[in-house]
């Protein structure tokens, strides 16, 4: 049974056998997806984070020194590095996020609020597209941009092919002879690949020497460089107290690294989002405009 609404506020009941009318908005065939419009921001996204990257490389390599005593401290360089993340992720992320709204195809017939989550939307997938072809495109540049920032801009020799282990430096302090004159060389280079090995494998995921690694590296300490036994284990232990120092510091800038990304991430999508929707409503010619459908 359908009731019609009278002027007065009055309801007339028709015949069971009327037809009910309602009135419906049908949804445009369009499709709420512009792919074309998401990927020219995604694209435009990765190649403007390697324009800033190869900039903030840039600034990096001014501003440290191989010198510890010149240049900006390692503190200092770590915030400035995790600002400068934040930075690149915003405009690069926001650049994209506006062209993926400002292309794509122009909804009609569309609710307001619709279009308003539909431009959202395309900010958000042209960052996550762009942050998947920078981990597939970008990884191997990037790392080695930031490799060579992070390491205080250490040139390599050129034509040196030899790999060295990250344990070589403190194997090297442990067989630091008094005399020089009277190293066997030759021994001397099995042993360090012998010790280098024993440090490598012992520190490995956190871990440390022995007490009997710890034994036999001071009893090849003390025949290799004329240490009393109770000098060499005395080395030994400050080497060791070094090495769990320096991982120690080397875990907590990676942990820092990580949150600068992550939180970089964040601010990035939300910037691609929130330039979408000015790309869309510029697109549409309603930014500055509350249009509700009432």
């Amino acid at each position: 049974m359908q009731q019609v609404m009278r002027p007065a506020g009055a309801i007339e009941e028709i015949g069971e056998a009327d037809a009910v009318i309602v009135d419906e908005v049908e949804e445009p065939s369009t499709a709420g997806v512009s792919w074309a419009a998401v990927l020219a921001g995604a694209v435009t996204s990765c190649a403007l984070t390697l324009v800033l990257l190869s900039f903030g490389a840039g600034l990096g390599f001014s501003v440290v020194s191989p010198w510890s005593s010149s240049g900006v401290s390692a503190t200092t360089f770590e915030i400035g590095t995790g600002l400068y993340f934040i930075v690149m992720a915003m405009i690069s992320s926001a650049v994209g996020g506006y062209l993926a709204g400002r292309l794509r195809n122009r909804w009609v017939g569309v609710q307001s609020t619709e279009v308003l989550f539909r431009d959202t939307a395309h900010g958000f997938l042209a960052w996550a597209l762009a942050s998947v072809l920078g981990a597939i495109l970008l990884a191997s540049p990037a790392t080695s941009l930031i490799g060579g920032v992070t390491s205080g801009a250490v040139v390599q020799a050129a034509g040196s092919s030899q790999a060295t282990s990250p344990m070589d430096g403190y194997v090297d302090t442990l067989l630091r002879p008094n005399n020089p004159t009277t190293e066997n060389t030759a021994a001397s280079g099995e042993t360090r690949r012998e010790l280098t090995r024993l440090f490598t494998a012992d520190f490995r995921n956190g871990g440390e020497p022995s007490a009997t690694d710890r034994s036999y590296v001071a009893k090849v300490v003390a025949a290799r460089t004329g240490l009393s036994p109770a000098d060499a284990d005395k080395r030994v232990s400050d080497v060791i107290t070094q090495v769990k120092a320096d991982l120690d510091k080397a875990r907590k800038a990676a942990m820092h690294l990580a949150i600068w990304l992550t939180l970089s991430l964040f601010i990035g999508a939300f910037s691609a989002a929130l330039a979408a929707t000015e790309g869309g409503g510029l697109r549409d010619r309603t930014w500055g405009k509350r249009l509700w459908l009432r």
